[in-house]
């Protein structure tokens, strides 16, 4: 088994060399997915990943790793699973279209055996009894033939559809299991990024958008004292707490560490700024619990820094000028909103980004 610590095992000059020698004596093949299983177990970064690697008893199959992987690193595998959806939908379609050509065929046969009868009535001046049994039987038989086929791709393409509509819900619980931060359950960064570009699309949807960046104060010592078990239970709150103070028009999403962000659209300056504070209040008044005594760690406090996207050009110069009000909300003494609009010209612009130490 992996050691644990993240220190590298005797004799390897460093982590690549001793995932590699890990993965080949646990008889893994060396794929690039796998390696990022390895590396996150050997470092220890995802407690919930090293549990769940340990219980595969040393010695994993291609298909368990293939599943830890989807369930940890749904991101990095989310073109593979986008496009084997993909793929499943266009084999559905395809069978549909097959059903659909044989029950063209067939209505097409049955329409030639009416044209013959028909002509075949018109062209006899007397018609025998034996003659008109004959037609009865080749039409009942045809028709019989025609609904019995209809029938059958009837419940066919019932069951391709219903094929293809699971398929394609398993294709959109992927893309959302790709765009969710997994130990918050909110949006990630990626998810995020593709959002803020949305802003900027047309000059109407930049009038009606804003950015609210939230930073945990502390975390740090958070972490040094109760342990990243304790600081993810925290993450994992604030989390909840801001998507219950945001209404259905925010984008909440954890970006990276500690850090959240809330899209905000539709709302004014001042009913922007009303919101972060809600959230700030909120997440100070909230009371987060350690261990089986439901001993109080706190409590918390986040900063928050708020930017109009009319103050900005771009995704990118919003998210900076929303940064930087954040920033000024630390040096203020944490535990505050500042607006950009209302910094003063020239201030907090230097090494602004030096509180990420915090």
């Amino acid at each position: 088994m992996l050691q644990m610590s993240g220190a590298p095992e005797k004799g390897a000059t460093d982590i690549a060399s001793t995932i590699s020698s890990s993965m080949r004596r646990m008889g893994v093949v060396g794929l690039p997915r796998n390696y990022e299983i390895f590396y996150e177990v050997f470092t220890g970064s995802n407690r919930d990943l090293v549990r769940d690697f340990e219980a595969l008893n040393g010695r994993p199959s291609q298909d368990a790793l293939d599943k830890l992987a989807l369930k940890y690193f749904a991101q990095s595998n989310r073109h593979a699973i986008v496009e084997n959806a993909q793929e499943q939908i266009a084999s559905r379609a395809e069978e549909i279209l097959s059903l659909l050509g044989r029950e063209r065929s067939s209505l097409e046969k049955f329409g030639v055996i009416l044209d013959q009868t028909s002509n075949g009535l018109n062209s006899r001046g007397e018609l025998s009894r034996d003659i008109m049994r004959k037609i009865v039987g080749i039409m009942a038989a045809a028709t019989e033939t025609t609904i019995a086929q209809g029938r059958q791709i009837t419940q066919a393409l019932e069951q391709k559809s219903t094929e293809l509509e699971e398929t394609r819900a398993k294709l959109e619980r992927y893309k959302r299991l790709a765009d969710t931060d997994p130990l918050t359950k909110i949006w990630n960064r990626r998810a995020f990024d593709r959002r803020m570009a949305t802003v900027f699309d047309d000059e109407r949807s930049v009038m009606f958008h804003a950015l609210i960046l939230a930073d945990i104060d502390g975390f740090k010592a958070i972490n040094d004292r109760y342990g990243h078990p304790v600081g993810d239970k925290i993450l994992q709150g604030v989390a909840r707490l801001l998507k219950t103070q945001c209404a259905d028009n925010c984008f909440v999403a954890r970006t990276g560490g500690e850090e959240f962000a809330i899209i905000v659209e539709g709302l004014s300056e001042e009913a922007t700024m009303k919101l972060a504070e809600t959230v700030r209040v909120a997440v100070e008044k909230a009371e987060f619990v350690v261990g089986s005594g439901a001993r109080p760690c706190g409590p918390i406090h986040i900063s928050l820094g708020v930017c109009m996207a009319t103050d900005a050009s771009d995704a990118d110069e919003l998210y900076a000028k929303t940064d930087q009000a954040l920033y000024a909300s630390k040096v203020e003494g944490r535990n505050r909103v500042t607006l950009f609009s209302r910094i003063p010209k020239g201030k907090f612009t230097k090494n602004w980004l030096l509180y990420r130490s915090d």
